[in-house]
């Protein structure tokens, strides 16, 4: 059995994890660090967790019996936790800090962003993953064939709604019920963070791509998944841009295409991405559907870990969606 620790207990992301890993049938929670909740019972902040690990506790520092550490601490954090995580330990950071390739090295660590779907084989053979953002995978998953294929030629329009979980348990105003619900409001617009790590993926694959990528983020009503809807310059039938994405995820489980319009309760706690094709015009329209709290976050990070320990890739993640 893989041991798992897990830093930053509390937050929403530890929570998926906890859940996801009880379940998995090659690996178990040995520890899971809260400094703010040490010897707290996980199940009294995880309330979901009521009966599957009744005596399983906070504690504040990790058992030196991990064979791989999830940090969720928060943004900015890792270098602080990775000072005292022994460098035998592989680490699946779940927070930004490493995402960027000229700030994924620590030390000896080197960070590969982990995005299965676009180097699969070279997760395999590292230690230390960086798991991308949740915008960032919905994103990239409907844009990755068509950088492969070095077939981006234009601006690429992007709008994208999440649900209130993608900012976490923060006392955000934004995140009030009173305010959330009946709601909708644009933030960050053309400057979202996440859009650093959807422009350096695209060059890795298309590096004659200079135009440029505008995101529109919307904070929806409604608790957990994303829906992107993007279109851009294409010179091919729909059909043939069909073809396309499904050479590209032919051996990816977790990508879907759809031939009729998706929407967000499809892959709500799944794993999957589920897109949708549409041309109008000279532009291809891609619609991409994804849980932001799973593929955009602790699904994704047992995903790589599976990848990490050579386990089947959907260990512990067969899930269905909650469509009622």
């Amino acid at each position: 059995m893989i041991e798992i620790g897990i830093i930053g207990g509390t937050g929403y992301t530890s929570g998926e994890l906890i859940r996801l890993i009880i379940n998995h049938s090659k690996a178990r929670i040995n520890s899971v660090v809260s400094r703010s909740k040490p010897g707290k019972l996980i199940h009294s902040v995880h309330q979901d967790l009521l009966g599957e690990i009744d005596d399983l506790k906070f504690t504040d520092s990790l058992s030196k019996k991990i064979d791989v550490v999830f940090i969720c601490s928060g943004h900015g954090q890792s270098i602080k936790e990775l000072k005292n995580i022994s460098e035998s330990i592989k680490v699946i950071d779940l927070n930004q800090d490493f995402r960027i390739i000229n700030h994924s090295v620590f030390r000896n660590r080197n960070f590969i962003y982990g995005l299965p779907e676009l180097q699969k084989d070279i997760i395999k053979k590292s230690s230390n993953i960086s798991n991308p953002g949740c915008f960032s995978t919905a994103i990239l998953l409907a844009i990755l064939p068509l950088a492969k294929e070095k077939l981006l030629k234009n601006d690429i329009h992007i709008s994208a709604i999440t649900g209130s979980t993608g900012s976490g348990k923060r006392n955000l105003d934004t995140n009030h019920f009173s305010w959330r619900n009946n709601n909708i409001s644009s933030y960050k617009i053309f400057k979202h963070q996440h859009l650093q790590e959807v422009k350096q993926t695209i060059l890795q694959m298309q590096n004659n791509f200079h135009s440029e990528i505008y995101l529109i983020p919307y904070r929806g009503n409604f608790s957990r998944g994303i829906i992107v809807t993007l279109y851009t310059y294409s010179s091919f039938s729909l059909e043939k841009n069909k073809e396309i994405y499904k050479e590209y995820y032919k051996n990816h489980p977790f990508v879907e295409i759809s031939n009729i319009n998706v929407d967000v309760k499809q892959v709500v706690n799944t794993n999957k991405c589920i897109l949708h094709l549409l041309k109008e015009k000279d532009q291809l329209i891609v619609i991409s559907v994804i849980d932001n709290m799973i593929k955009g976050a602790s699904g994704q990070a047992i995903q790589n870990m599976n990848l990490l320990f050579n386990l089947d890739e959907t260990c512990g993640l067969k899930l269905k969606s909650i469509r009622f």
